[in-house]
């Protein structure tokens, strides 16, 4: 099993890391276009491996895709990062380029990967590779729902002085400040619905805290988080890798489902090997499905902006 992490700054190194910690991959390729940067980052991770007890060969190399072939998964992290005030929106017109590219030159040499997007702003970029690259929509995924659904329980645990290990709940949607649709109605404490524990108020503000996660983040330490986003996209590697069948949100191309097409957006889908297994069809309440129309319409808005 092999997998390649384009972009060797924080996001993409601890997405590396984490994937090595797991230990369910042979090698792990960190790509960047920065001269020795993937290398180093590669060295020093390679050095934790004693002390961490993995195996995973975790190799860097600077912009040579050939050393990318015959990836089985391929991620992409490689943008500029968001800064404080700057919306995910802002970041397309810089971003676009760069995604399109890389996906390209990764496809040239692993046509048979599943590619995963982290790249901001995430649903638009990809959208972005779905119309750039001719592969099936299920070997196309943006990461962005696993990321918001552990902020959102970590949100729902610290309001019920719960341990998260009790919590389970879900972001739908799209990946931004507005776009996001934390799933209260569907949120659990050890299968009993949060509303039996919180009020509606407070439910209100774990679902507005949820929302501007990224925000809040980028505002305290001057750069967009790392830990969570490389531990998210993990998580989708490893359950691609070893063909496990989660549930996951995550954004994909859209034909009809929930009511929506032509559109990449986060609904809850099933991950196994060949990427996205089955996209799966929950029922939502009026409001959330009217906040999930406003969302897409946000989401396409942004899409327009591209030159396709």
């Amino acid at each position: 099993m092999k997998v390649t992490v384009v972009g060797a700054g924080a996001v993409g190194a601890s997405c590396a890391e984490y994937i090595a910690i797991k230990d369910f991959a042979s090698e792990v390729v960190l790509l960047d276009i920065k001269e020795g940067y993937a290398e180093g980052k590669a060295m020093d991770l390679m050095q934790c491996a004693s002390l961490n007890g993995f195996d995973t060969k975790i190799t860097g190399v600077t912009n040579d895709y050939s050393k990318t072939a015959n990836s089985d998964i391929c991620v992409i992290t490689s943008g500029i990062p968001r800064k404080p005030g700057m919306t995910r929106e802002e970041l397309i017109g810089i971003n676009a380029g760069i995604v399109k590219a890389v996906s390209n030159s990764l496809l040239e040499h692993s046509p048979n990967m599943v590619l995963i997007v982290v790249s901001n702003p995430m649903d638009t970029m990809t959208y972005l590779a779905h119309k750039s690259l001719n592969i099936p929509k299920n070997r196309i995924i943006g990461m962005g729902g696993a990321l918001d659904s552990a902020r959102f329980k970590y949100r729902l645990a610290e309001a019920m002085e719960a341990p998260i290990s009790d919590i389970d709940g879900m972001v739908i949607g799209g990946h931004s400040d507005k776009g996001m649709v934390p799933l209260t109605s569907h949120a659990t404490r050890n299968s009993i619905r949060v509303s039996e524990f919180l009020s509606e108020e407070r439910l209100e503000q774990v679902a507005a805290d949820t929302k501007v996660g990224g925000a809040t983040l980028t505002g305290l330490l001057g750069t967009s988080a790392w830990y969570a986003p490389g531990a998210a996209v993990s998580g989708l590697v490893q359950a691609i890798a070893c063909d496990q069948k989660k549930m996951f949100p995550c954004s994909t191309f859209l034909e009809g489902e929930y009511g929506l097409n032509d559109i990449c957006i986060g609904v809850p889908v099933i991950l196994g090997r060949n990427g996205i297994e089955s996209i799966v069809d929950i029922p939502l309440s009026d409001a959330e499905k009217a906040h999930m129309q406003a969302s897409a319409e946000g989401v396409k808005k942004t899409n327009g902006l591209l030159e396709l």
